[in-house]
């Protein structure tokens, strides 16, 4: 069977190798499931790593950007990785290293070494959720691609949402190193799932044996501008974003770099990134759609735990519980927007879903003030996740509309980043404007008391 045919029955049919496709799916989620979860879990812990630690609390927030920027560093060219190495082996290789570095981090001794295995953890982890979105489009064709993302959605959507609950029950009752150790029995139970029913399609075989040389200078200039962008998004708020010398010095690297990186690898033969597919209009679009739902996702997920841990006295797991309905409201919703996906116009699914996102938002902004409950909290957080769950999936489903299969690896890469970018960017600005407005209130308070 020659490669074309090989790769256009993929499209149709799916690929599951004699197994379950949704047995397949549950599988791949587990993993991306405790990464995604990791990105939030810990950062109820820092002050408890500082204090364990004997180093500054600005010092234990390099445990958050360390994770954060090699991360970044691997989810774009985390496609390229999987075609030049077969994805199977690309993605049983992230599980070691994320598990292995999560029980490393566990029992590290001081801040150096835990920085340094976070930065493994970062870079084991960033596979995962690439290699997981790539595995489920070339195991189920077009029409059942909606219910499969769902599955993938509530990975992704439910970890961030819990993670700050799961953090802080854990540090409270037992330490801030089981924060890491619980990713142990999991990755390793996804090792032995995965090796089993993950298999290499076809079209990806060929695809490994075509590979040609490594684009040594696109990898270079990638790692370079997107670990310099994310520190000036992780550090910004905390040093004055533009009055910071060094933040200064790191927005003109990252711009440089991705700027180079993007004029070279228009040029390259064989490209990390294939940054042509922004070429492609529905691709284009999910993934602008995807960087917005990024920054209402992650600074909808920041602001809400961190108004109510300030001015209304919540504890980290007081705040993290507001959080969960959020989650199982998604986990209600999904598998209904999967079947629907498969039924009606992603277009018409996505207008309603940023309609709801919108109200939600606003609803929010107009409602919270400190002497708001803790009911009305948590609805502010169910109608956010209603607005999520109609968007998640219909994006994750265009993004694939009109690009081969052998691109898929690619294009999951890509769609990641958009999503963790956007976080990053929500992120960056709730946490702005809370200190902004922080700043101000007390101004204006010490004011009138004088």
């Amino acid at each position: 069977m020659s490669a074309a045919e090989s790769e256009r029955l993929t499209h149709e049919q799916g690929f599951t190798a004699g197994h379950n496709p949704w047995v397949i799916a549950l599988t791949v989620t587990l993993a991306t499931f405790m990464e995604v979860l990791d990105t939030s879990i810990a950062n109820v812990s820092l002050n408890h790593i500082a204090g364990s630690l004997s180093v500054s609390e600005d010092e234990s927030t390099w445990v958050l950007t360390s994770y954060l920027v090699s991360n970044a560093i691997i989810l774009p060219v985390s496609g390229w990785f999987a075609t030049k190495i077969g994805r199977k082996r690309f993605y049983m290789g992230c599980v070691v290293v994320f598990t292995a570095s999560s029980f490393l981090c566990g029992i590290a001794p001081n801040l150096g070494l835990l920085v340094f295995f976070r930065v493994l953890q970062g870079l084991g982890g960033g596979g995962l959720g690439p290699s997981e979105q790539a595995i489920l489009a070339d195991t189920f064709p077009p029409a059942k691609r909606g219910m499969a993302f769902a599955v993938y959605a509530m990975a992704v959507v439910l970890a961030p949402a819990i993670g700050p609950t799961l953090g802080g029950y854990i540090t409270d009752h037992f330490s801030w190193r089981w924060v890491f150790f619980i990713n142990v029995p999991v990755g390793i139970l996804s090792l032995i799932l995965s090796s089993r029913v993950v298999q290499d399609p076809p079209h990806l075989v060929e695809a490994k044996k075509r590979a040609g040389r490594i684009d040594y200078v696109g990898l270079a200039l990638i790692a370079v501008g997107l670990g310099a962008l994310e520190y000036v998004l992780d550090k910004g708020q905390e040093d004055d974003w533009f009055n910071s010398h060094t933040i200064v010095l790191f927005v003109v690297i990252a711009a440089v770099a991705l700027v180079s990186f993007i004029l070279w690898e228009l040029r390259e033969e064989h490209p990390v990134v294939d940054v042509r597919l922004f070429k492609n209009a529905s691709f284009a679009s999910a993934n602008l759609m995807m960087l917005v739902l990024g920054i209402a996702l992650y600074g909808s997920t920041v602001l809400l735990p961190l108004y109510l841990q300030i001015w209304m006295g919540y504890s980290a797991q007081q705040a993290g519980m507001v959080l969960s309905p959020g989650g199982v409201a998604v986990i209600l919703l999904l598998p209904f927007v999967g079947r629907l996906v498969g039924k009606y116009d992603a277009r018409y699914l996505l207008a309603f879903g940023f309609a709801i996102l919108s109200l939600a938002l606003y609803h929010m902004a107009r409602t919270i003030h400190p002497g708001m409950d803790f009911s009305t909290a948590v609805w502010l957080r169910i109608y956010q996740a209603a607005g999520l769950a109609f968007l998640f999936v219909p994006i994750n489903t265009i993004v694939y509309v009109g690009i081969p299969p052998s691109k898929n690896n690619a294009v999951s890469g890509i769609v990641n980043l958009a999503r963790n970018m956007g976080g990053d960017i929500g992120i960056a600005i709730v946490t702005t404007l809370v200190a902004r407005r922080s700043q101000q209130h007390q101004a204006t308070l010490a004011a009138h008391t004088d």
